[in-house]
């Protein structure tokens, strides 16, 4: 990649998502010169304004053009004005499946100075990862309606497995929780085997025949249920988690509030696979903590979550030291100079704040 800048799609979105978008490039700029990384930025204008200006979510060509480059950042998706699912099913959604992301990627980790609501613990006790599969299950939109409307309706919503999906997304956690290399060094496949007997079956198997290749992986297995207690309970058990579509989407948002809450949580939404062209795939980065409308043009909204994703956006691009001093100045800040992780309570304005991880590089 040294022959050639790094190239990004930004996505700023809706609501606050270009404000923490802005810092999180701010951040990339500063990173950037220290490291000596060249890269451009193509920012799109995707997401609420455009679809009511427009009717359209990913517009004619976005795809072929999001696959020229090397990562997209996704500030946030959402907007007040439009009806609930059109742009998460037609945008986010869209996009991970069209691309193939089927990793989902989301770092737990309690930074410095942050509050979680767990009593008496801290940042050594909670640091694990969960790796959702990211294009099968439930969100495939197989379904529909029968007599929609009246007394006797019915609705179906089907999961789709594919041992396919299944054991690309497992040989992938297998492999990162090698790569991780912490003192537990553990994998925990989290389903419901007990109840979901078709689909779940199949992720066990699945999970029981990957291990096989990874002896110096411990292996694991809880129920949904009983993980998300766990997590609350005891989260300095966990390692890695490699779970399903659905069920990723749950616990990672407990995962979230774990952490802090969703001003510090980010994710990433990876196609690891290397192209015809002998590039990986495209992925995309963003922070979790959504559009927050009410925030919007206030200077109050955190922006951690969302640097904390342009870290993730360097690491998985080739420049691993420049996501480390990002990581490295974000608990600098966490720790020393905010007074919370809730919007408008940070003791800085979002440009501050911003401004304080560039100081901190």
């Amino acid at each position: 990649m040294a022959d050639r800048p790094l190239l990004i799609a930004a996505i700023p979105g809706d609501g606050t998502g270009p404000e923490v978008t802005a810092e999180a490039m701010k951040v990339l700029a500063a990173v950037a010169k220290r490291e000596g990384i060249a890269y451009e930025v193509e920012t799109l204008d995707w997401g609420g304004d455009r679809y009511l200006r427009t009717g359209e979510t990913i517009p004619e060509g976005g795809l072929d053009l999001l696959r020229s480059k090397d990562a997209i950042f996704l500030g946030a998706i959402g907007h007040p004005n439009v009806a609930p699912g059109i742009l998460e099913k037609g945008l986010l959604l869209d996009l991970r499946f069209q691309l193939d992301q089927y990793i989902n990627l989301r770092p737990v980790k309690l930074l410095p100075g942050v509050e979680t609501p767990l009593a008496g613990r801290g940042p050594d006790d909670i640091d694990f990862v969960v790796v959702r599969e990211n294009t099968e299950d439930l969100y495939c939109g197989v379904g529909g309606f029968l007599k929609k409307g009246t007394p006797d309706e019915v609705a179906v919503q089907q999961a789709i497995y594919t041992r396919k999906g299944c054991e690309r997304c497992i040989r992938w956690a297998f492999e990162y929780t090698r790569r991780r290399n912490s003192p537990k060094k553990t994998l925990t496949l989290v389903a419901k085997t007990n109840v979901l007997t078709f689909g779940h079956d199949l992720w066990w198997r699945t999970f029981q025949d990957v291990a096989k290749e990874y002896p110096d992986v411990k292996t694991d297995y809880n129920h949904v249920d009983a993980c998300c207690m766990w997590m609350v309970k005891n989260p300095d058990a966990y390692d890695v988690i490699v779970t399903t579509n659905m069920f990723g989407d749950i616990i990672t948002d407990l995962g979230g509030i774990l952490q802090g809450g969703m001003g510090v949580a980010a994710g990433a939404n990876l196609n690891p696979d290397v192209q015809s062209s002998g590039r990986r795939g495209v992925s995309m980065f963003e922070p979790m903590g959504g559009s927050a409308p009410k925030y919007t043009g206030l200077n109050q909204i955190n922006p951690i979550a969302a640097i904390n994703a342009m870290a993730m956006l360097l690491e998985h691009t080739g420049h691993p030291a420049a996501g480390l001093r990002i990581d490295k100045a974000i608990a600098h800040v966490t720790g020393t100079k905010m007074k919370s992780q809730a919007a408008g309570k940070m003791g800085h304005g979002t440009k501050e704040i911003g401004d304080l991880v560039v100081a901190g590089l």
